[in-house]
C-alpha cells in the first residue's frame, strides 16, 4: 500500500513588474510625509472654519480673525443663522433641487447611455456625435437664458434642475461601462423574451451599481453646489439655494435675517456667522461621500475603459 504525503505549497508571493523598483525606506518615508502634508492641507482649513464658527467674540478678537486653538464652545452663530429662516429655507430648496435633479439626471443619463451603447440602435452614431458636440462648442450663455425664461422656468426650482440635467462626461462614463457588459448576456435575455427596458432593469443596472453610484455622486455634488444658475434665474429671496445664501453672506456682506428677535440681543461676530454658513453648506456632501467612496475609483476606471 502506497501512502502519498501532500506537501504544503509555499504561500504565493507578490511579484513586482520588471519595471517597478523595490521601494526604499527613504522613498516610503517621503511618500508618507507627502501624503501627510496633503491631508493636513485639506483638514487644517476645515478645522479653522469649524473652530471659528464655534468661537465667541472675545476669542475671535484675541486671535485677530480666524481661530486655530479653540477656547470654549459658543453656538450663537448657528442659532442666529437658523433663527431668521433664510438658511433653513435655502437648505430645503437645495435638498429638493439635489434629490429631484439627481433622480432626473440619472434616469436620462442611464437611458441615453444604454441606447448609445447598443450598436443596433437607430442613428446611435449621429446621436452620440450630437451629445459630444458640447465638448467642442460650449453653449452660449444668452441662448440658455432666453430658453429658460421663454419656457417660464425663471424663479422656479426647475431653472436649477433642467438645464444641467445631463452631463456629457457622465454619459460617456456610463456608456463605456455598458459597452463592457458581455453581449452574450444581453442576447440570452432577449432569447428569454425580455425587451430592452426589462433587460436594462434586471441585468444591466444590477451590474452597474458602482458606476451609477459614482455618477449619482457627481450629479448630487453639482446640484448641491449650483450657484451661477441661481444668480441668473432666481430673483426671489425665498427661492435662493444654500450656495446663493452663502455667497450673500461671504461676499455681499448681508447680515442674517433674524426676524422676531429682540433688538437688544447682541449679534455674534461676522466671522463666526460666515464660517457657520460654510459648515452648514459642506456638511451634507461630507456626510454622504464616505458611503460612496468605496465605489468611486472602481466606477470611474471601469466606466472609462471604453470610450
Amino acid at each position: 500500500m502506497t501512502v502519498t504525503i501532500a506537501r504544503k505549497r509555499p504561500a504565493a508571493r507578490h511579484h513586482r513588474p520588471v519595471w517597478e523598483e523595490k521601494p526604499t525606506p527613504v522613498g516610503q518615508a517621503g511618500k508618507a510625509v507627502l501624503l501627510g502634508l496633503l491631508v493636513l492641507s485639506v483638514l487644517f482649513p476645515l478645522w479653522v472654519i469649524l473652530v471659528t464658527s464655534l468661537s465667541s467674540r472675545e476669542t475671535i478678537a484675541a486671535a485677530g480673525g480666524l481661530v486655530v486653538i479653540p477656547q470654549g464652545i459658543d453656538t450663537s452663530a448657528y442659532e442666529t443663522i437658523f433663527a431668521g429662516g433664510a438658511v433653513t429655507r435655502a437648505l430645503w430648496i437645495s435638498t429638493l433641487v439635489t434629490v429631484i435633479g439627481t433622480a432626473i439626471a440619472l434616469t436620462v443619463t442611464v437611458l441615453a447611455a444604454y441606447g448609445l451603447s447598443r450598436p443596433r440602435s437607430v442613428g446611435y452614431r449621429w446621436l452620440l456625435a450630437y451629445f459630444l458636440l458640447p465638448f467642442l462648442i460650449y453653449p452660449p450663455l444668452v441662448p440658455k437664458y432666453l430658453v429658460v425664461t421663454g419656457l417660464g422656468l425663471k424663479d422656479t426650482i426647475w431653472a436649477l434642475i433642467l438645464p444641467p440635467a445631463i452631463s456629457v462626461f457622465n454619459l460617456v462614463v456610463v456608456r463605456g461601462f455598458f459597452q463592457g457588459i458581455p453581449q452574450e448576456l444581453l442576447d440570452s435575455a432577449r432569447i428569454d423574451g425580455a425587451n430592452d427596458f426589462r433587460t436594462l432593469a434586471r441585468i444591466v443596472l444590477p451590474l452597474s451599481r458602482a458606476v451609477i453610484a459614482v455618477v449619482g455622486l457627481f450629479y448630487a455634488v453639482a446640484y448641491w453646489n449650483v450657484w451661477f444658475d441661481a444668480v441668473l434665474f432666481i430673483d426671489r429671496n425665498d427661492m435662493y439655494p444654500i450656495q446663493r445664501v452663502l455667497q450673500s453672506y461671504l461676499l455681499a456682506g448681508q447680515a442674517p435675517n433674524t426676524s422676531g428677535g429682540s433688538s437688544g440681543v447682541t449679534m455674534p461676530p461676522t466671522e463666526a456667522i460666515k464660517m457657520a454658513v460654510v459648515i452648514v453648506t459642506v456638511t451634507p456632501i461630507v456626510a454622504v461621500y464616505p458611503f460612496i467612496q468605496r465605489h468611486f475609483v472602481k466606477g470611474v476606471l471601469i466606466g472609462a475603459i471604453k470610450g
